[in-house]
């Protein structure tokens, strides 16, 4: 992958130039296996504030050969949420293979607007939307005008909208699950998940690292998560970076 042109606009401790000489011998040095020099440079470039999709795929992508399975999913999925690569995709199918918890019922409690903007694509989406509009106001100017024909423009029209409604319904679907769900990744090796927030709570299970999961709330130094499959418990805050 090649560094995106918002790399070089970014303002941060290097230059365009010295950004992306550092972005390929970071790059080399993941060739040569030396996933330890590759990941530090990538981390300066996210340090610099350099941080796109490219970057983030690669420290994923080196975090996933050295089997470190929560940093891999972390950038790996914040990558996903700059692109919708294959690549990215890919690797992430890779991680999941090798993550610890394979969750049966994975999405049947999941709300019908995740799963929604889960099955759209956002941008594909956003531009039909704003497409449907513009055809359907010009349509509906022809109407007005049109003095042969009304009915099947006055159809047509109404069909527009109709499709305009429906995307927005998409449209929605994206904005809410970007500003009201937060997610996270389990990063410890494991992690215990208890009935309520304290010590002395049971138990109930455990999850591992690299495990994508949604923060419900925060109390004290715990946060109830919850699953794929809708399972739910608290566990230690420190164990989770949000996406």
């Amino acid at each position: 992958m090649t560094l995106a042109l918002a790399l070089a606009l970014a303002l941060g401790q290097y230059t365009p130039a010295e950004a992306q000489a550092l972005f390929v011998e970071a790059n080399d040095a993941y060739y040569k296996a030396d996933y330890a020099a590759a990941q530090a440079k990538y981390e300066k470039l996210l340090q610099a504030g350099l941080g796109g999709p490219d970057v983030l795929f690669n420290l994923g992508t080196t975090h996933l050969a050295k089997n470190e399975l929560g940093p891999a999913v972390l950038y790996l999925e914040r990558a996903r949420r700059f692109s919708d690569d294959d690549d990215i995709g890919a690797n992430l199918a890779v991680a999941r293979q090798r993550q610890g918890d394979q969750i049966v019922g994975a999405d049947t409690g999941r709300p019908f607007l995740e799963r929604l903007a889960d099955a759209l694509d956002e941008r594909v989406v956003s531009v039909a939307f704003l497409l449907t509009w513009w055809l359907a106001f010009v349509c509906w100017l022809v109407f007005r005008r049109k003095l042969e024909g009304r009915l099947l423009w006055g159809l047509f029209t109404l069909a527009l909208f109709l499709g305009g409604l429906a995307l927005g319904a998409g449209v929605g679907a994206h904005a809410y699950v970007r500003h009201r769900i937060v997610e996270g990744v389990v990063m410890p090796a494991t992690a215990r998940v208890r009935e309520y927030p304290g010590d002395a709570a049971r138990v109930s299970f455990e999850v591992h690292a690299g495990l994508k999961v949604r923060i419900m709330e925060e109390s004290g130094r715990y946060a109830r998560i919850r699953l794929p499959n809708a399972l739910e418990g608290w566990t230690e805050k420190e164990g989770l970076v949000e996406l």
